[in-house]
């Protein structure tokens, strides 16, 4: 029987003044994608309370304000922002997968969250390395999380920024059959190569894969990038690198990408193309090798204290 999802990208920018600004921001474009038959939503990266642009255009001497406020403005999980976006899941009967800011006690992570249609949350995960600027800002998360999530729309994977670049990272979830692969970007980062990078990434993805991708970049106001980056000769660092879009399992554009200002990226998902794409190039099955080539992964939480059971340190 055919099966088809109506999925969306968002491009929307932040509120840099508050968390629940933000906040508001992700309850009103459920709102309005609800509005438009939307079945699957995807965020950002770090959407909330916003991405941390000013660990890519400070020096680490001038960090220390903007990083003390974002931890402070950083949701936690569980906590009310949680309980607010699994409320908007539950009343527009939506997949959504958001990015925030995780605070875990005196740290923060990159954290995608994926809610069901019935507002639980089905999976929180941590990218696993920072990029460049960003290990600044957030620890390393690890491999609990790298899971597909069994939702109303289908089987749900989803991976942030340069995470994309790690093979085995995209394997893992190629390896539980995800049906749509959810990515993240930050957006208004870099300039236009970046977005031109991007377009090859998720492209690829779903041609290996053999599922569809939705992506979701950020965006940011001139004004905001002022205020981020007074200086004029900067401010190109934070311009470009949008290009929010939803691909079919054959590589194909399924809307035309979205690279300045805002708005919703919005398509319908036949998933008979996944069939149509794995008859011929299955990956994770009749095209893969296990006897010569296989993935190994820790799926214990990273844990910084052992219980020893009467045993030594070396039997850890």
């Amino acid at each position: 029987m055919a099966r088809t999802v109506r999925a969306a990208a968002a491009q929307i920018a932040p509120d840099l003044d508050s968390a629940d600004g933000t906040l508001h921001r992700v309850l009103e474009t459920v709102r309005d994608a609800s509005r438009r038959g939307v079945e699957l939503l995807v965020f950002p990266e770090t959407f909330v309370p916003y991405y941390p642009y000013f660990s890519f255009v400070l020096p680490p001497v001038q960090q220390g304000p903007a990083h003390l406020e974002l931890m402070q403005r950083a949701p936690t999980v569980p906590g009310p922002m949680v309980d607010a976006v699994a409320g908007a899941a539950r009343e527009a009967g939506m997949v959504i997968v958001l990015g925030i800011n995780e605070r875990d006690h005196g740290s923060l992570y990159n954290t995608q969250l994926v809610f069901d249609a019935d507002g639980r949350l089905l999976l929180k995960r941590r990218k696993i390395t920072p990029t460049y600027h960003e290990r600044m800002v957030w620890g390393q998360g690890d491999a609990a999380g790298l899971r597909v999530a069994d939702t109303r729309v289908g089987r749900v994977g989803a991976l942030a920024c340069w995470e994309h670049y790690n093979p085995l990272a995209r394997y893992a979830l190629m390896a539980e059959h995800e049906e749509i692969h959810c990515a993240q970007f930050p957006g208004s980062l870099v300039g236009p190569i970046f977005a031109e990078q991007m377009g090859v990434t998720i492209r690829h993805h779903a041609l290996e894969s053999g599922c569809f991708v939705v992506n979701a970049t950020g965006w940011l106001h001139d004004a905001q990038i002022r205020r981020l980056m007074p200086d004029e000769k900067l401010q190109g660092a934070l311009r470009g690198g949008c290009h929010t879009a939803i691909v079919s399992p054959e590589g194909k554009y399924l809307a035309e990408p979205l690279t300045e200002g805002e708005g919703l990226v919005v398509a319908d998902l036949d998933f008979a193309l996944i069939d149509k794409r794995k008859r011929m190039m299955d990956s994770v099955g009749h095209y893969a090798r296990p006897e010569l080539l296989s993935l190994a992964i820790r799926r214990e939480p990273a844990a910084t204290t052992q219980a020893l059971q009467g045993g030594s340190f070396d039997d850890c």
